[in-house]
């Protein structure tokens, strides 16, 4: 039963109109929003075609919040009707769908998903490299010898264009810049604007191909959904009495089109309510998304402005450092533009009686690590202090935050070799990775079937369990040193009758009772099937394979989802071979590319399911997440910026002349050319980009200590340049002196 404290109450209270919540980390935002929609459900008078609407950023937070309105209206009784859920994408969709011609769209429009429109965006560029191998010469550091520039050229310069493409495309579609206005905003500039002109050729040949397939991406819902809603006056009316009511979660990262959409939809006079936090801001960097949209709604005259500043979360200490870390970057941060990084709230404990009350205090369980460490240092401390904690602690959760997925898995390799059990939570879980990494090696094996050591390496898939069992580890070893020394896989695989391929082998040294040659033939029955099914369609060809993988449902569901990706991007691209195809595996089992799998923690979290195990996540994946005890790693210069001199920033690439942001200078210059104004001077976007990105993390750091219940453990490293060493984040020297001032307080006072 869900007791509202009297904070709470006030919003729950809410009967219509415009209203802006702004909540603190852990004040029950998303009970209260969920009750709301479930009050409005139940007393308001819906017509039969109404519903209450909610909007929320991410997928995983649609199901819990149909969970928690579905349980608060079953308690009252009634039909769980009345009310839909949607992320911003799932409302656009909504939209186009119910009118896609008046957007220009087919009635079986597609929309290609993240895997197949970074593959299309990969070959616009590389078509626009090819036509263009000289242009980006200017860009380059001049320092840079002849034979690292052509390395530079090869292998970093395709990355950075993908990524620099990527973010003018979907700020392009964020102005609702198509490709053809392009041509009109390069003609009415004087200046020369290269960096312009290849964003809009890039775009054009990017949409072409959308075009070409019938089919938009999840950027062109959004504009075209509110093409719709500007393009049809009664259909807009038609869903303002549709959804009477809008209620909008984690509002502080609303960017300008959910902004444009959602006023519309609501009208002049119509009912809003939207709740966030500012300070918990963090998808903020090369997007129109900003706390600035939920900020400037609070303060409006015509909106009621309420607030949830009660958190039963974390201890008083842990609140403390919150609260130290908002006042002294608002007082004294050295950099005057970033005082205003994090609006003034102040998180409080829940009042006396309060059904959750904060945890007992221990100051003594928030460490601020000065000691200079290494990345690999850190690391081993981390994993030290969980060694010695969990088994005392087995009933308690506990996560690892890291700045970078690439830090994340380092962490979680380390703990592994301890025999510590890991859930991960970054790009893609490991589970999802190994299931993708087991599949493809066969696959790459058949794609190239007559290599010693590819078929070695199938083998070590096929056996992949024996690694834990040291009996079976030898005979793993002596296997795969057999199988790299076939001279003539095809007549291993594929024997004549006299003599027998397997004879032919020299097993004597290995064998030594492993029972080698029954063993190989076994495997040898299993790869003939892999090679007969290299005639069938990839999915099927995937799906053979994953029936001898695997025994796990998730395993297999996730071999069943894997299929779907790699059929449709055969039809994609009818030229594509194994080859190609493993490509597209192995860029999920490196954790390039994120990609929802089945495990549990792909599809749904829960921290309270993994007691006694360590979750390592990302900070920006935390957010919404709580844990009785958090590791903080690299709080540094480098994750964690403050636009100091010194201070390196992580979309500066070390081999662009005069550490501009590519990224930032483009997408200025795109703002610009939208406004009429004339191209910023080169820098300027650059310094800019500094100073919201250090806003960004700022904040970052700000969730990353509220994720903490009962201990909070940060640390820094020296990072991985040897010329450039990392030195402690500025707000970590803030929050580490004054934790000092207040334990040398508390010593006098107790003399």
């Amino acid at each position: 039963m869900f007791i509202p404290r009297p904070k709470q109450a006030e919003v729950l209270a809410y009967a219509g109109g415009k209203m802006g919540v702004s909540a603190v980390p852990g004040s029950g935002k998303t009970w209260v929003l969920s009750a709301l929609a479930a009050r409005l459900v139940a007393e308001v008078s819906l017509a039969d075609d109404q519903e209450i609407l909610v909007v929320t950023l991410v997928n995983s937070a649609v199901d819990n919040f149909a969970l928690r309105v579905g349980q608060f209206i079953k308690e009252r009784g009634l039909l769980d009707i009345g009310y839909r859920v949607r992320t911003l994408h799932g409302l656009a969709y909504d939209i186009v769908r119910e009118r896609p011609g008046l957007v220009g769209l087919a009635e079986d429009f597609a929309i290609v998903d993240e895997r197949e429109a970074s593959q299309i965006l990969r070959d616009a560029v590389e078509a626009w490299l090819a036509a263009h191998p000289d242009s980006l010469t200017p860009w380059l550091d001049p320092t840079i010898d002849e034979r690292k520039a052509d390395w530079v050229r090869r292998d970093h310069w395709p990355r950075l264009i993908t990524d620099i493409a990527l973010a003018f495309i979907r700020m392009a579609k964020d102005l609702q810049i198509t490709p053809d206005m392009g041509l009109d905003i390069l003609a009415r500039i004087e200046d020369d604007v290269p960096l312009l002109e290849m964003g809009f050729a890039i775009y054009a040949d990017y949409q072409r191909s959308l075009n070409y397939r019938g089919a938009v991406d999840y950027d062109d819902l959004i504009r075209l959904a509110l093409s719709a809603l500007r393009l049809d006056a009664d259909y807009l009316q038609r869903l303002r009495f549709r959804w009477p009511y809008i209620l909008e979660d984690e509002a502080q990262d609303s960017s300008r089109l959910q902004e444009e959409i959602l006023r519309l939809l609501v009208g002049p006079n119509g009912n809003w309510v939207r709740v966030g936090d500012p300070n918990q801001a963090i998808y903020e960097t090369f997007t129109t998304a900003s706390p600035r949209y939920l900020r400037d709604f609070l303060a409006a005259e015509d909106v009621i402005a309420r607030d949830l500043p009660n958190s039963g979360r974390s201890t008083a200490s842990i609140m403390a450092l919150a609260n130290y870390l908002v006042a002294w970057s608002r007082a004294e941060h050295p950099v005057e533009a970033l005082r205003d990084a994090l609006a003034p709230t102040r998180i409080e404990p829940t009042p006396p009686g309060d059904p959750q009350p904060n945890p007992p205090d221990a100051p003594e369980a928030v460490q601020l690590v000065a000691r200079r460490l290494t990345p690999d240092e850190e690391i081993e401390t981390a994993v030290r202090s969980i060694a010695q904690w969990l088994p005392e602690h087995a009933d308690q959760t506990v996560a690892v935050l890291a700045a970078r997925s690439e830090r994340g898995e380092k962490m979680a390799t380390a703990l592994r070799a301890r025999k510590i059990e890991v859930v991960e939570m970054l790009k893609s879980t490991r589970s999802t990775r190994d299931t993708a990494g087991a599949l493809g090696n066969i696959v790459n094996y058949l794609a190239d079937p007559a290599s010693p050591a590819k078929l070695a390496r199938a083998y070590e898939v096929w056996r992949r369990a024996d690694r834990e069992d040291p009996d079976l580890r030898v005979r793993l070893d002596a296997a795969v040193r057999v199988l790299r020394r076939v001279r003539d896989v095809e007549a291993f695989v594929w024997p004549r009758p006299d003599p027998e391929a397997l004879d032919a082998l020299t097993l004597a040294e290995e064998d030594a009772g492993l029972n080698l040659q029954e063993h190989l033939a076994e495997f040898r029955v299993f790869v003939r099937r892999w090679q007969a099914a290299t005639t069938l369609p990839i999915d099927q060809l995937l799906l053979t394979i994953g029936q001898d993988l695997f025994e796990r449902p998730a395993d297999l569901a996730l071999t069943h989802k894997l299929a779907a990706v790699l059929r449709q991007a055969a039809t994609s691209h009818p030229h594509w071979r194994l080859p190609e195809l493993t490509q597209e595996l192995a860029v999920i089992a490196r954790n390039e590319r994120k990609f929802l799998g089945l495990a549990e923690e792909d599809t749904g979290f829960d921290p309270q399911a993994h007691k006694g195990k360590v979750v390592v996540i990302t900070a920006h994946k935390a957010k919404g997440l709580e844990w009785d005890r958090v590791y903080l790693l690299s709080a540094n210069n480098y994750d964690f910026p403050s636009a100091m001199p010194g201070d390196s920033f992580i979309s500066e690439r070390w081999f662009v002349r005069d550490r501009l942001n590519l990224e930032a200078e483009m997408l200025a210059q795109l703002i610009a050319a939208a406004e009429g104004r004339p191209p910023p001077p080169e820098g300027v976007a650059t310094n800019q980009a500094r100073l919201d990105y250090a806003a960004e993390r700022l904040r970052l750091l700000y969730v990353g200590i509220t994720r903490a219940q009962r201990d909070l453990i940060v640390t820094w490293n020296t990072g991985r340049s040897t010329t450039h060493r990392a030195q402690p984040a500025l707000p970590f020297i803030a929050l580490q002196t004054w934790q000092q001032f207040l334990r040398r307080q508390s010593q006098e006072a107790a003399r």
